[in-house]
């Protein structure tokens, strides 16, 4: 099928939705390295100091602050720290990647009532065969995943839901320079947590006696699982509606079953196979179906 077919995106939005997906997929296996050097808290703190840095150089954007605080708590705070919390209680890359990306549905769910749009019935179609496909990939994992592990990726998807119905109302922002503005937001809590949780309160430390692979790890999510990645995905939240940008999302738990499988050699059987090829169909039917219908 054609890029250019997908009515109301352009071929390079349609590309860079992809590539910021694949992004994100890939994250999920430097979560697991990073996480081997740092705690949860230190992590999340850590990745947002990084994705901060450029702040010196770029305006702060024309968003109250608390707009702000309420953007970097959702779409950042809640969002990581849930599934850095996950990994803890035991939840592999694979499925990490699956139950996050499940905020591709509640964006949608959420849009439609805050935002008032509105998916047609081929949208509604394409959204229950994508979560059908996730739901054979997350029947496909075995043993080791416990309710707690669950319970905090979906809560972890939940906030990233809220976190992308309230960019979407944003205008006329630079979306990378609001991207590094709000990761200022993180660190604080993220290291205030690390602390009551008797984690080493010295940050420098914790980098000095981190292993390599780690540190590189989160290089990597803070530069551009971050920076890079949120700023692209805000610009395409603000151009298009909802029910067309965030299904891009589950090419990302796709890369991410991939990336595990090479890196921890996780294995993809017919089941998780047939899962990941329902997605891709159900991706196809929401891009090639009606746009959204406004309530008026």
């Amino acid at each position: 099928m054609a890029l250019s077919a997908a009515p109301g995106m352009r071929p390079l939005d349609i590309l860079l939705a992809i590539a910021v997906a694949a992004v994100w997929g890939v994250a999920f296996v430097a979560n697991e390295f990073a996480l081997q050097s740092f705690s949860p808290p230190q992590l999340t703190a850590l990745r947002f100091v990084l994705a901060a840095l450029p702040v010196f150089f770029l305006p702060r954007p024309k968003v109250s602050w608390p707009l702000m605080l309420a953007l970097g708590s959702f779409l950042f705070i809640g969002q990581f720290m849930f599934l850095f919390f996950a990994y803890e209680a035991g939840m592999p890359p694979g499925l990490a990647s699956v139950m996050t990306h499940t905020q591709a549905l509640f964006t949608i769910v959420i849009a439609g009532f805050v935002l008032r749009e509105i998916p047609g019935p081929r949208q509604i179609t394409g959204v229950i065969i994508a979560f059908s496909g996730l739901g054979l990939v997350a029947a496909s994992v075995g043993g080791g995943l416990s309710y707690l592990g669950l319970s905090l990726s979906l809560a972890g998807a939940v906030s990233w839901a809220i976190g992308n119905t309230i960019l979407k109302r944003l205008q006329g922002v630079d979306m990378l320079a609001l991207m590094i503005w709000l990761s200022l937001i993180p660190p604080l809590p993220a290291f205030a947590l690390s602390v009551l949780m008797g984690d080493n309160p010295n940050l420098y430390e914790a980098v000095v006696d981190a292993s390599w692979i780690s540190i590189f790890a989160t290089l990597y999510l803070g530069l551009v699982a971050t920076a890079v990645a949120y700023a692209i995905w805000g610009r395409l939240l603000n151009t298009y509606a909802a029910v067309k940008v965030t299904p891009f999302a589950l090419f990302a738990p796709c890369t991410g079953i991939l990336a595990s499988y090479l890196v921890f050699g996780e294995r993809v059987g017919a089941l998780r196979g047939g899962g990941m090829a329902m997605i891709l169909v159900g991706i196809a039917v929401i891009l090639f179906g009606r746009r959204p219908v406004p309530v008026v």
